[in-house]
């Protein structure tokens, strides 16, 4: 199908999955998307917990999302081709995937770090990501111009103490995605990069900064126009690159 937009909606006709969609920059893309006329597929653990979100989707007039329930740090090789399985009996192709989920439980020196915790982060925020990837690969393949879009971090491209964990994570979310783009860049059908959005009102970041004032960081919403260029025809293009959001237009830096 043709997935040039003539309505002004920039996503219209496609249908993307956002990981990490029950708050902070996850809901943020997942509605912006949902407004811009994709047909959402919510992912986060539990069904449940994504319902306002999804009511909150057709109350603003967007498609009918869909709800895939995934617990990322439980999940198995085969949990995850199930889910692209039911994304593929139900819509038939993949435009877009998102990865928004992201888990860290504290900063900690290297000396101190729980090893338990440390897999923990490693499999939420880098394992996660590649086997849901690969997983939706074939389904990405059969769309005429699909967008993989990693969440990065500034500490996953210069390294920063007591980032432990979430920062060797990111590390390895920038090396997937370079390896991804090259290896996906002659087809020219599936564009890959990632994005470092900034300090954005986020409840990990809260739990993270208990001494910060949260209102004195921008809200989610205000970095979703750079998901949404490289999720749409904007994108086009753009494969490899890891950008940063512009904190004063919340554009693609």
């Amino acid at each position: 199908m043709d997935q040039t937009p003539t309505d002004g909606k920039s996503l219209q006709g496609r249908i993307i999955l956002v990981t990490g969609a029950l708050e902070g920059i996850g809901q943020a893309v997942a509605l912006a998307s949902a407004a811009e006329g994709a047909t959402v597929v919510l992912s986060a653990f539990k069904e449940k917990d994504l319902e306002p979100v999804y009511d909150k989707i057709l109350e603003n007039g967007g498609p009918e999302p869909a709800i895939l329930p995934l617990n990322l740090h439980k999940a198995t090789e085969a949990d995850y081709i199930a889910a692209a399985n039911v994304i593929g009996d139900t819509f038939g192709r993949l435009d877009g995937l998102v990865h928004c989920a992201a888990f860290a439980p504290y900063l900690s020196r290297i000396d101190d770090y729980d090893v338990k915790e440390w897999e923990k982060v490693i499999t939420v925020n880098l394992n996660a990501p590649f086997l849901l990837t690969q997983a939706c690969l074939p389904l990405l393949r059969a769309a005429e111009d699909a967008s993989i879009v990693f969440t990065s971090d500034r500490v996953g491209r210069t390294g920063k103490a007591y980032w432990g964990a979430f920062a060797a994570a990111k590390f390895g979310i920038e090396g997937l995605m370079q390896v991804l783009a090259e290896e996906t860049r002659e087809s020219g059908t599936i564009r890959v990069n990632s994005i470092d959005p900034g300090i954005v009102r986020t409840t990990m970041r809260a739990t993270l900064y208990p001494g910060e004032d949260p209102n004195a960081n921008p809200l989610p919403e205000t970095v979703t126009g750079a998901y949404l260029a490289l999720l749409g025809p904007e994108g086009r293009g753009k494969t490899g690159q890891a950008f940063g959001v512009d904190p004063q237009t919340g554009r693609l830096a």
